[in-house]
């Protein structure tokens, strides 16, 4: 079953694909504001699916917004069908907290998230959502469109 929506997390998740002189941009604010960068991947964008995996170490001291957008590259040479993301981490405080956050790569068929109900006792009802792709393993949730 295919939606044709997106997922949203994320700044920016709302409007269209950011381009590489767009990504770019951002990553030289983050730097001008002495953020770290990290690129994460996952093939999991579950939204309560915060710990993605990291593409290398967080660059803490790069200056050049080339750099870290050479790296995002790399990431979506390896992994063309995952969702890939750059985090900036604001050390403000002794805290690494993320600051900005947005995608950078996203599969090309994305087949959406369904609403599960579940009633409870008391009459109460619970909701939560799968992602479709999950009822896949690791590795093959988005090869070929397969739903």
């Amino acid at each position: 079953m295919s939606t044709g929506l997106h997922i949203t997390q994320g700044t920016f998740s709302y409007l269209p694909d950011l381009t590489d002189e767009e990504i770019k941009a951002q990553i030289q604010y983050g730097i001008d504001n002495g953020w770290a960068v990290a690129i994460e991947f996952t093939d999991d964008p579950h939204p309560r699916n915060v710990y993605w995996e990291m593409w290398g170490m967080p660059m803490f001291d790069i200056e050049d917004p080339a750099a870290a957008l050479h790296e995002v590259k790399r990431c979506r040479e390896a992994f063309p069908e995952h969702y890939i993301r750059v985090s900036l981490f604001n050390p403000a405080l002794t805290k690494m907290t993320t600051a900005l956050q947005f995608l950078v790569n996203r599969p090309p068929h994305e087949p959406g998230f369904r609403l599960d109900r579940q009633e409870v006792r008391d009459r109460s009802i619970r909701y939560t959502i799968h992602p479709y792709a999950a009822d896949l393993p690791h590795g093959d949730r988005y090869r070929n469109g397969r739903e």
